[in-house]
């Protein structure tokens, strides 16, 4: 027996907006969600974008609304697109209410939002950063707020935003209710919950069991220093359609998206950076095949319909293996097979074992393509369209020129070579990329707890100029080690969330320099050292306003 929203006793004017919008039935989190929150107490849902949570909690705090001079309901949101469709949706679902729906997010002047505020606003929607720049100027009073939500909780600690969070919800009255709605449930959000809600009641709707005999789910084992490269020659030798890989920062995807471009492979960004029509051109080309790579974070890509994606890549590996299943879950849709791509380091081996113990599924470890095989993957493909060509026979133009170059005294052989090597002029632009090979030691515990294939791949990282999370150096460190190089400093560290792809993909974004030329990096506590070429070192010092890792700006000097 399905439940209708009549039977939930929403006040009038909002079954009167719901009707309209053509609401029949609660979705399954709406049916758990509403009447819980209604009654006051803390929930917790756990559920994915497109399960209908956005009304699961507006309506609830429309309906218990009562009109007040400071804000009674505060939502937020990681991203500034998720701040807006929010707001949109509230204030569609709140049309003959009055009720005043406000949404702050950055990269907005203030004086609306400040404006907007002093006349009074009733439920506020916005990210954790501008929320707290409102707060610090003191034009945000948060003394009566009823109900905070804080949705898709898990990329707001993706993002760097908890501390923010925390920040946030103190500033709010104790007998406030909380709502968290997050697709995943890592241990921080759960210690976060257990701080700031009280005895909350859950409702969790099961996701959609993935279709694995659809995917076929392959991983590679290489150093960091060689993800591009390896990206580049699958893409030559694979049959993929259209290719969604992932990255973790917004940095490194416009880096990413353009390294690949530049190599011949046209590929674009999907990030919170992008304004909506932006995002949605974006989506328009790859929807119909312009584009055949698509770059995105895992923020971005929330909400991402698309059927006809043949290929997703894990460029970098998500932290919590659920996630990884809600990004191989975007191929092998419709009823169509896909293929999933892992690149693993060697030092990410526990994280293979994680998902394969949360998946239930074996991954298979997949052998790189060789130049002899991608050679033969080129010559195979000019082949292949010859042939379409010649049962076509729609070539008469041509054939008169090759008839004119028969008539001058040329071989038809010698023509017909002569074409083909014009034809694949454009492979010398492509230069097949070199991938180390891995090679993995036999492992055996030492009695300091690491196995010494361990501690060989910990020493060959560094002889290599990879980056490792961190590093205990005696001495003071400041000297870069090789030549050629100037360490620099920046004042953040693991205490800020910090890490060595941030710290790459900013720099490498901000000032316009591969990313491969950066060299080690250092990670401590307070601050961290990174070291560039010198013969850059002035560019990227040019771009010292321009740095930010999260919320974190940061300048760097040298060390």
């Amino acid at each position: 027996m399905t439940t209708e929203f009549t039977s939930l006793n929403l006040r009038p004017e909002l079954m009167q907006a719901i009707i309209e919008l053509g609401y029949a039935e609660p979705t399954p989190i709406q049916e758990g969600m509403i009447p819980l929150m209604l009654t006051g107490v803390d929930v917790i849902g756990q559920a994915q974008t497109g399960t209908g949570k956005t009304a699961a909690f507006a309506l609830p705090i429309l309906h218990n609304f009562e009109h007040n001079r400071l804000p009674q309901a505060l939502v937020l949101a990681p991203t500034r697109e998720l701040a807006l469709q929010v707001a949109d949706a509230m204030n569609e679902y709140g049309k003959y209410m009055r009720v005043r729906i406000l949404a702050v997010y950055g990269g907005q002047p203030y004086a609306p939002q400040i404006n907007s505020l002093r006349r009074g606003v009733d439920v506020i929607v916005g990210t954790p950063g501008r929320l707290i720049d409102l707060m610090e100027r003191e034009v945000l009073d948060l003394s009566a707020v009823k109900t905070v939500v804080l949705d898709e909780a898990d990329e707001m600690l993706n993002m760097g935003f908890i501390e923010d969070v925390e920040t946030i919800l103190a500033a709010t009255p104790e007998g406030r209710q909380t709502a968290l709605f997050s697709a995943t449930l890592p241990v921080r959000i759960r210690k976060l919950a257990e701080r700031f809600m009280r005895d909350p009641q859950s409702v969790t709707v099961k996701r959609n069991t993935m279709t694995v005999a659809a995917i076929e789910q392959r991983y590679y084992f290489l150093h960091e220093s060689d993800k591009l490269h390896a990206v580049m020659n699958l893409l030559e030798i694979e049959d993929a359609t259209s290719v969604l890989i992932f990255a973790r920062t917004r940095a490194e995807t416009s880096l990413l998206a353009s390294e690949l471009t530049q190599r011949g492979f046209p590929a674009e960004a999907l990030n919170g950076d992008l304004e909506q029509n932006a995002r949605e051109r974006i989506l328009g080309r790859f929807r119909e095949n312009q584009i055949k790579v698509l770059v995105a974070t895992d923020v971005a890509a929330r909400g991402l319909d698309i059927d006809d994606i043949s290929h997703v890549i894990n460029y970098q590996l998500p932290d919590d293996p659920e996630v990884y299943v809600h990004r191989i879950g975007r191929t092998g849709r419709a009823g169509k097979t896909g293929i999933a791509i892992s690149l693993f380091t060697p030092r990410e081996k526990r994280r293979l074992r994680d998902i394969e113990a949360f998946t239930k599924q074996p991954l298979t470890l997949g052998k790189l393509p060789t130049a002899d095989d991608i050679r033969a993957r080129r010559e195979q493909k000019v082949i292949d369209m010859m042939k379409v060509w010649l049962g076509r026979g729609r070539y008469q133009r041509e054939r008169e020129m090759v008839e004119q170059l028969v008539a001058d005294g040329h071989e038809l052989i010698e023509v017909a070579a002569a074409a083909l090597k014009l034809a694949r002029s454009g492979e010398k632009q492509r230069p097949v990329a070199n991938v180390a090979e891995v090679v993995e030691k036999p492992a055996f515990k030492s009695e300091r707890g690491f196995s010494r294939g361990e501690r060989s791949e910990r020493g060959s990282r560094f002889e290599r100029g990879e980056r490792p999370e961190r590093r205990t150096s005696r001495g003071n460190g400041r000297q870069s080690h090789e030549e050629g190089m100037i360490r620099l400093r920046m004042g953040k560290g693991k205490l800020h969330g910090v890490r060595p792809n941030d710290i790459v993909g900013t720099i490498a974004y901000q000032a316009e320099i591969p990313g491969s030329a950066i060299g080690k990096i250092r990670i401590e506590d307070n601050f961290s050292f990174v070291d560039v070429p010198e013969v850059l070192l002035d560019k990227v010092l040019l771009h010292n306003g321009n740095y930010r890792i999260g919320k974190h700006k940061f300048a760097l000097e040298r060390a």
